[in-house]
């Protein structure tokens, strides 16, 4: 059975339109901009979201947060095809599947700040803001959905796992059609605890670089209506794996990463030679890096197309799989028929310590439709995720 993505909508660094995020991205001109908003004092590169947001006034004051502002707007795009499925399969038959890891964060701290400053709680907050669940319930109730809706939460594959976890929803016969994806806001609390642990960049993140010096941690929403309902990107494979090696470091053989792309190859039907491009994990951290690009090189070979494209958005933490699974979305459709790939933004000066892979530059391109891509994602906590996206009209 396909599980088509019919409808996408997108919000990040790059912009909010599809046309915009297009644009910027084939130009090569990245989102990250510096700032101190999240750390005082202290400048660092973000992938910021900057255009208005939709107001959250009319939800329950417990849903009322930027991250469910940023999943509304993605939400925007792609609002009459979404009722338009709650009208055909009923209310019942539609889930909410949603990666986060963030949640309303950033305005438990805004009140706290508060309080210990003296001053009572805020009257607008709640602490129901910073439940994980909460961008699923917001968009089950905006939505007005029956079906089951939940969040995951395995940090930088949350979004990953949310489709796959879609995937299964209609596969079982649970649903007709799910909303799906990924959203994650910029809050203190992450921008601080990778600071701590010595992963965030004072530049422009440089994957695969000599010089990579850790991430730019960004923010952004991704969204997919997902049916069984034909359109021209379908989620063909996804596999998850743990390798349970870490808190925070991978498996330096990629043991989890391998069992993950193998269970993605394995249920699209396809093999590694046909893979035209793989979106990397492709954090810009010394051992992340390092793994990915060994598993890749042995597994694929030098040769396919690769690129990392958090030079683009910064890392998007629980949204991050959802956004470049947009990205790849994107570039499947039917307006690129030369096959124009998401670039890799870096200094283009490779580790001599990691095998040699083909990184895609602003213009590269395959000169054919993009037929088929990998995505992977890997977590803390050895939560590793990859899927796989076709190209079906």
């Amino acid at each position: 059975m396909k599980l088509f993505l019919n409808e996408c909508g997108i919000v990040c660094a790059l912009g909010d339109s599809h046309q915009e995020i297009k644009r910027r991205l084939y130009a090569g001109e990245s989102g990250i901009a510096p700032t101190d908003a999240w750390s005082p004092g202290r400048e660092l590169p973000l992938g910021r979201v900057l255009g208005e947001l939709p107001d959250a006034a009319a939800l329950p004051l417990g849903q009322r947060s930027r991250n469910n502002r940023l999943a509304l707007a993605a939400l925007a795009q792609i609002r009459p095809a979404v009722d338009a499925a709650v009208a055909r399969y009923g209310a019942d038959r539609v889930g909410i599947v949603i990666g986060t890891s963030t949640s309303g964060i950033a305005e438990t701290e805004a009140a706290l700040r508060a309080h210990f400053a003296g001053a009572a709680l805020p009257a607008d907050f709640h602490y129901a803001q910073q439940e994980m669940g909460s961008p699923a319930s917001m968009l089950a109730h905006e939505l007005g959905t029956t079906g089951p809706a939940y969040a995951h939460s395995s940090a930088c594959a949350s979004g990953a796992k949310a489709m796959a976890s879609a995937a299964r929803l209609i596969r079982m016969g649970l649903c007709d059609a799910v909303v799906t994806g990924g959203v994650d806001t910029l809050c203190g609390f992450t921008v601080a605890g990778f600071s701590a642990l010595e992963s965030v960049s004072a530049t422009r993140c440089n994957p695969l670089s000599a010089n990579r010096a850790g991430i730019n941690i960004g923010e952004g929403a991704a969204l997919f209506l997902m049916t069984r309902e034909p359109a021209a990107v379908a989620l063909c494979g996804w596999g998850e794996a743990s390798d349970g090696h870490h808190m925070s470091a991978p498996d330096p053989a990629g043991s989890g990463a391998r069992l993950a792309i193998a269970e993605a190859l394995g249920r699209a039907g396809i093999d590694a030679a046909q893979i035209d491009y793989i979106n990397l994990h492709g954090t810009a951290t010394i051992q992340n890096d390092a793994m990915e690009s060994r598993v890749v090189h042995d597994l694929f070979g030098p040769a396919v197309p690769v690129s990392s494209t958090k030079g683009f958005t910064g890392h998007a933490l629980g949204a991050a799989a959802a956004l470049e699974a947009a990205l790849i979305w994107l570039a499947m459709q039917i307006d690129n028929p030369e096959g124009l790939l998401p670039p890799q933004l870096w200094d283009g000066v490779p580790d001599p310590a990691l095998p040699v892979l083909n990184v895609a530059a602003p213009g590269a391109r395959l000169g054919r439709p993009l037929n088929w891509a990998l995505s992977n994602s890997f977590a803390f906590g050895g939560s590793n995720a990859t899927l796989i996206l076709g190209r079906t009209q």
